[in-house]
């Protein structure tokens, strides 16, 4: 994505340690931790119902109330093959399915990726984690 123009801010005290101890944590520069901050916030005002989870190099998108992640619902939604058969089949309601679609809608690549990642043809799993057994379905 394209970035903006920069320009300084000033942040409270405690907000300024919060970011200089998560940027010593993390080991990325104050500016990065604010951007990824910024970016989390508008994602959920921009999406009510959606909040992250997971550690920062898996951070990811999930629908409050639902115990799931965005990416996990739209693999339903492709395995059920309609929101209504989704939301029959299972506790979700249909305001949850549209919120993940809308969310996957505006940032196809977070969660396409992942959904790709899950759909990984057995062999490549062994390949990639030859240390796992896998059960036999």
């Amino acid at each position: 994505m394209a970035k903006g123009q920069p320009f300084s801010v000033r942040l409270q005290e405690q907000t300024e340690k919060l970011v200089e101890a998560e940027a010593r944590r993390t080991r990325r520069t104050k500016s990065a931790v604010v951007e990824a901050f910024t970016e989390e916030t508008a994602r959920t005002r921009r999406f009510p119902g959606i909040a992250f989870r997971g550690d920062d190099a898996r951070r990811r998108a999930w629908v409050i109330g639902s115990g799931l992640d965005i990416w996990e619902i739209i693999h339903m939604l492709d395995d059920f093959g309609s929101a209504e058969a989704l939301v029959s089949e299972t506790p979700l309601s249909l305001a949850q399915v549209r919120l993940a679609v809308a969310y996957r809608d505006a940032y196809p690549a977070d969660i396409d990726g992942a959904v790709a990642d899950n759909r990984r043809p057995l062999e490549d799993v062994e390949t990639l984690f030859p240390f796992i057994g896998v059960a036999d379905g």
